[in-house]
């Protein structure tokens, strides 16, 4: 019974990890990001993108209000283009309750309450927006997140993906979290 005292932390814990986004970026030291001012999304790119046009719409949508908002004006004659991809993978979590009383093994006493263990499965996506200088067409900032997908529920599906898109442009341009 002490046990089920630390369920409500369990599933806290188990829903917050859900929600988190884990972003990741790479930057070429080089590139000056004061010059860019301006963006278009590059089609080839975005085209090879593994997922439904709807959901590259909305991905799209989210990063151009990102951009927009960071002072970035979208432009026939772009400084920066921008391109997308993307992975999925199904994750297995299996969490262990391997609590009970007592020595040895009792067939009637086996389940969640005497121990046992429980496997969740969820699809985990990664995203990852590439920015690439018009000009010389070389690849001048990477972010990538990852996170749990909604893929039920639209307007949740729609949020987390804002949600997600803007985790990861809130690390550009480079030392943007610093200031």
């Amino acid at each position: 019974m002490k046990a089920l005292k630390f369920l409500p932390l369990l599933l806290l814990f188990v829903f917050a990890s859900c929600s988190t986004v884990r972003v990741v970026t790479d930057y070429d030291k080089k590139a000056n990001f004061n010059q860019y001012n301006s963006f278009a999304f590059f089609k080839p790119g975005i085209d090879k993108a593994e997922i439904s046009d709807l959901d590259k719409k909305r991905i799209l949508r989210a990063i151009e209000a990102e951009l927009s908002a960071k002072g970035m004006s979208k432009s026939e004659s772009p400084d920066l283009l921008v391109s997308i991809f993307t992975k999925e993978r199904e994750r297995v979590d299996v969490y262990n309750n391997n609590f009970g009383y007592g020595w040895g093994w009792n067939p009637w006493y086996y389940g969640s309450y005497y121990g046992g263990s429980h496997v969740a499965r969820s699809t985990e996506g990664t995203l990852y927006i590439d920015l690439i200088d018009a000009k010389t067409n070389n690849l001048v900032w990477q972010g990538m997140g990852s996170a749990d997908l909604v893929t039920s529920d639209m307007e949740r599906k729609e949020e987390r993906i804002r949600e997600i898109v803007a985790k990861i442009l809130a690390e550009y341009p480079p030392g943007a979290m610093k200031k």
